[in-house]
């Protein structure tokens, strides 16, 4: 498929009232001549859909909370913005002929099927929504070739690694090396993590993201899931992958070459510089970013992570080595018990216990089809609740 390389990119973002939504139009805004807004679509923040729409004049808008789209349409009555509701509109939109490259910034499982209808219609794929590639990662990646569109990270680890191999397409990665802040309780017991509250593992040290991920940060699930993602974007085996904790976050990731040598990526911790990247790749634009100093930064540190504490990251390892359909057994688990921690439902702890449980549970499917993954997410929401109603 030709691609097309005219200045103007016509961008539709999939979840653009969230932190990377709101963070990509910021870009956008101020590269008003290289971008333009074809889609926008949010789950149920509809003043700030609405907002944003007269703002940047999308072709359509689409709230996923059906109760809401009397007030988007009302309010956009008389504009050039169509207004659509529900999860069928939005895998229709994300085909448009003008589209020519669809971020994915919605929040957990609910990415996957706008992001396979995305691909079939041949449009490259911005990628924040690591959820799609950790449920589904043989199934996206096998589409994706299929269909000739390019899979582009935006998390800033996976970032930094797509940064590092350009050019290097013919020298083979021994190893890489995601990057982790530790979160907000880095170097804490369980003792002290039994009693934690969710203002608490609210307050990441380094970034500015949406509850869920900074919950997954504090956890360290989230550094499980980026083992899974990583592991479809680059072809690479569950031994090439390895995790280290930075706590400044200014490495963010790292990548080995069979000599010996070693690539990284450097820059402050702003999402901005990945979104950017995705969006305006193989160019890198200017910007008014803060820049990074070593002055600054005198000292830069790592330590090995740790796992015994932190168990999700074992049982994300431990899911990618088993394959199937059980990274989706540990995502849709971890999504309910996300939630109810942050319902105050379910200690801090404890969240890692369901996820464990689940996976001994749920029925192992070797070599899943679409269906199947429906099915395991389903079932898995099911049990993880019945056992969070349990505590």
């Amino acid at each position: 498929m030709n691609k097309k390389q005219a200045d103007s990119r016509c961008v539709a973002i999939l979840g653009s009232t969230g932190s990377i939504g709101t963070q990509a139009l910021e870009v956008i805004r101020e590269h008003a001549s290289r971008f333009k807004i074809s889609v926008l679509t949010a789950h149920s923040n509809a003043q700030l859909l609405i907002e944003q729409a007269l703002e940047f004049k999308p072709q359509w808008v689409v709230i996923g909370d059906e109760s809401k789209y009397e007030q988007v349409k009302n309010a956009l009555k008389g504009t050039c913005t169509d207004v659509l509701c529900g999860a069928n509109n939005l895998n229709d939109v994300v085909a448009a002929p003008d589209i020519d490259i669809v971020l994915t910034a919605i929040v957990g499982f609910a990415g996957l099927q706008p992001t396979i209808a995305a691909i079939k219609a041949g449009k490259d794929i911005a990628l924040a929504n690591k959820e799609t590639l950790v449920v589904a990662g043989e199934l996206i990646t096998n589409l994706a070739k299929k269909y000739e569109v390019r899979i582009l990270p935006v998390d800033s680890e996976h970032s930094a690694i797509f940064q590092c191999l350009v050019g290097e397409e013919n020298n083979p990665v021994e190893k890489i090396y995601l990057t982790a802040s530790g979160g907000p309780f880095r170097g804490k017991d369980t003792h002290f993590l039994s009693s934690v509250t969710k203002i608490q593992a609210l307050k990441h040290p380094n970034w500015v993201m949406g509850a869920k991920v900074t919950i997954d940060s504090a956890t360290l699930m989230n550094k499980g899931l980026e083992v899974i993602e990583a592991k479809w974007l680059f072809s690479l085996d569950v031994t090439q992958i390895d995790v280290i904790v930075h706590p400044q976050s200014i490495v963010h990731s790292l990548v080995q070459f069979q000599d010996s040598s070693i690539k990284a990526q450097l820059g402050l911790p702003d999402m901005k510089l990945p979104i950017q990247y995705a969006l305006g790749y193989p160019n890198r634009i200017a910007n008014n970013f803060s820049r990074f100093s070593f002055i600054d930064y005198p000292s830069l540190s790592f330590e090995q992570a740790d796992i015994t504490t932190f168990r999700n990251l074992a049982l994300a390892f431990e899911a990618l080595q088993l394959g199937g359909n059980m990274p989706c057994v540990i995502n849709a688990a971890n999504e309910i018990v996300v939630a109810e921690f942050l319902n105050n439902q379910l200690g801090f702890l404890q969240m890692s216990d369901v996820i464990e449980k689940c996976m001994t549970k749920i029925v192992f499917v070797k070599e899943p089809s679409l269906e199947d993954y429906l099915q395991t997410d389903q079932e898995t929401r099911i049990y993880a609740q019945e056992l969070v109603n349990r505590f």
